[in-house]
């Protein structure tokens, strides 16, 4: 059978992306890495599609490829850009939903003699990973010399962190634990991180614990209550995407960002209902080769978005999805509406919150950060999203490795309501 095989090769493969694609990306400096570890997922893929009979292709799965094709053909047919910036720009943009669907349709599952490996070796990187933290108080720019950026430490401690809690049997210690590795990605300094932080204590520590969700005075306030937390930690971001944007006070950093967000709208509207097209605008295929959009828009000549320094032009994601239009942007929220009720639906089958809560932190994860940064077409994204397909493949499965004292009594009340 080709299922032991694919769960054997999938731990590998997982780690192997953890290491090379997400911790030692930017210290190797070798920019293909993620590449690589795409390569590597297709051709598992690949073993698994010519092994299984009839082709097992998820009906979303086939749904997006024919989406991306009809993109790719519209704009050859508008000229968005060149051919080869088009195909580069397709590649980037698909590869994350190749990364959960892949995941998705093989349904890896791992064991707990794995699992128990990758959790330790999970441990092992966050010590590292807390040692470069703390070096901070001696060297400020550290996390720029070994990460990068601290935009990128902070996505590498979710990853580890991320990895651990699905390790994990979710005991009462454990998700005390699993916030207390992700807390050092506070050293970041990433007011995004802060709001990130403050969802996911508040899914780990009181959404996982409850029975049942109701909408009562209760919940609605420790609902506001959360709201305001994380409107109070991205209170930069909220001055600047605002009172700036009202008062044109733009720091010089920022205004390529700034620029991104306002032409966006306009170009919705000029190019209604599918975009401007793949490497026009908002991506680094649209800096690399060029795109005539900023041009055209009287921004070529912005900080950051010039043709001769375009460093700042992929500096966000949601502006990025005017290249897909009105159209493309339904499509987006339709993806991340398939994948909550996929696991809401799962989830009554096994009352797994584990899976459930996990599956809502990426969500918020990738909103959070489509903000102010393109993660979710980068190599981060590319993890975080194989995560997500393991996650949803065990709730699909009725995986239940979780230790919870109400999961069987919510069992027995399900059984008994049907």
């Amino acid at each position: 059978m080709i299922q032991p095989l694919i769960n054997k090769h999938f731990l590998n493969l997982i780690l192997f992306t953890l290491t090379f694609g997400i911790l030692l990306y930017d210290a190797i400096g070798f920019d293909y890495t993620d590449e690589i570890c795409a390569l590597f997922l297709f051709i598992l893929f690949g073993i698994y599609l010519f092994s299984t009979s009839g082709w097992n292709f998820n009906k979303a799965f086939l749904t997006t490829i024919g989406i991306f094709l009809f993109y790719f053909c519209y704009s050859i047919c508008i000229g968005s850009n060149t051919k080869t910036a088009i195909i580069s720009d397709m590649l980037i943009q698909i590869k994350p939903y190749l990364a959960f669907f892949c995941v998705y349709s093989m349904m890896p599952s791992l064991s707990d003699s794995q699992k128990n490996i990758m959790k330790s070796i999970c441990l092992l990187f966050w010590f590292l990973l807390l040692l470069m933290g703390l070096g901070t108080l001696v060297e400020p720019r550290i996390l720029f010399k070994l990460m990068g950026h601290p935009t990128y430490y902070a996505a590498a401690v979710v990853c580890v962190s991320f990895c651990y809690l699905y390790c994990s049997k979710f005991t009462r210690l454990e998700k005390i634990t699993f916030i207390a590795l992700l807390s050092i990605g506070l050293i970041s300094g990433r007011s995004k991180f802060y709001g990130f932080f403050a969802l996911t204590a508040f899914i780990t520590l009181y959404f996982s614990n409850i029975k049942q969700f109701k909408l009562n005075a209760k919940n609605i306030t420790i609902l506001l209550l959360m709201v305001t937390v994380i409107l109070f930690a991205a209170r930069e971001k909220i001055y600047f995407y605002f009172y700036q944007a009202i008062t044109n006070e733009v720091d010089k950093d920022m205004i390529a960002r700034y620029v991104l967000y306002t032409t966006a709208p306009q170009i919705l509207i000029d190019y209604f209902p599918f975009g401007s097209g793949f490497a026009s605008f908002g991506t680094f295929s649209s800096g690399v080769y060029y795109s005539t959009i900023y041009s055209k828009y009287g921004i070529d000549g912005i900080w950051g978005m010039s043709k001769d320094f375009y460093n700042y032009i992929a500096d966000t994601y949601y502006p990025s999805l005017a290249q897909f239009g009105v159209v493309g942007i339904i499509l987006y929220i339709t993806f991340w509406v398939y994948i909550l009720t996929k696991a809401i639906q799962f989830h009554r089958k096994t009352y797994n919150m584990k899976y459930l809560s996990m599956v809502l932190m990426i969500t918020g994860f990738f909103i959070i950060e489509g903000t102010t940064d393109s993660t979710f077409t980068t190599h981060r994204g590319f993890f975080v999203l194989m995560l997500l397909g393991l996650i949803l493949s065990d709730l699909k499965n009725g995986v239940t490795d979780i230790i919870h004292p109400d999961t069987k009594e919510l069992q027995d009340e399900n059984t008994s309501d049907k």
